[in-house]
């Protein structure tokens, strides 16, 4: 039943994940404002992604509800508090220095307020779902997944306008606004988590290779150890 979570969830992410670098430099003031933003920005589209990847990961019709119901709840209100922080950047770095900066500045700060607003609710609504009966269980996650359609897909008109133009040339070129390749770790590893872990494992498969080369010389000096122990036991002693 998660399963239509995770497809709702897939578009649900504020529309600077879709962004990839490209288009002309802009002017200097732009691209300021956009590396002001993206670099606030980041951490909560990171988290956003990896509420994402939570709920994903419990798409099994026999993964106990209790369970489905508890990383549901902790997944929304870890895109609600996203979304809010989102607004605050927004508001803090100011009106971005375009033609109706302010009016755009506003209109995203409201889309973003309301959409932290919405996932809360659903992480009220989710935590009511009755787990007890999987029935009533599985009807009320699909109540939850076309609300989180509808969230997903009803809105994001003032984050594509902030993501217009020249704004959004200069948000394209910044890291912090750009989509992430998905993560292939394993469960709980963020998204700049997955890289660290493949890095950290190289030198883990080198001492195993080194250790199992060492284990077999000793076992060869043992073995020869004994062969000549053999010799000298057949032949004279000094």
């Amino acid at each position: 039943m998660n399963k239509k979570l995770a497809a709702a969830l897939s578009g649900g992410a504020v529309l600077v994940l879709t962004l990839s670098g490209c288009g002309d430099d802009g002017d200097d003031k732009v691209n300021d404002w956009a590396k002001k933003f993206c670099a606030q920005a980041q951490p909560q589209l990171q988290k956003i992604d990896k509420a994402n990847a939570a709920i994903g990961q419990k798409t099994q019709d026999n993964d106990p509800p209790a369970e489905v119901q508890q990383t549901d709840s902790v997944a929304f209100q870890q895109m609600s508090d996203a979304y809010k922080a989102l607004g605050t950047a927004v508001g803090e770095v100011g009106p971005p220095p375009v033609d109706d900066g302010e009016a755009t500045q506003k209109a995203a700060m409201k889309e973003l307020n309301a959409s932290s607003k919405e996932y809360a609710e659903l992480k009220t609504k989710v935590e009511a779902v009755d787990i007890k009966d999987q029935h009533k269980f599985s009807d009320g996650l699909k109540t939850i997944a076309n609300e989180l359609e509808r969230i997903s897909t009803g809105g994001n008109q003032a984050m594509k306008k902030l993501e217009s133009g020249k704004v959004g040339v200069a948000m394209s070129k910044q890291k912090g606004c750009q989509k992430q390749p998905a993560s292939t770790g394993p469960s709980g590893s963020g998204a700049t988590g997955g890289d660290g872990s493949a890095e950290g494992a190289a030198p883990d498969a080198e001492d195993a290779t080194r250790k199992d080369s060492s284990d077999q010389d000793a076992s060869e000096k043992d073995s020869s150890d004994k062969n000549s122990s053999g010799k000298d036991s057949s032949g004279k002693k000094d």
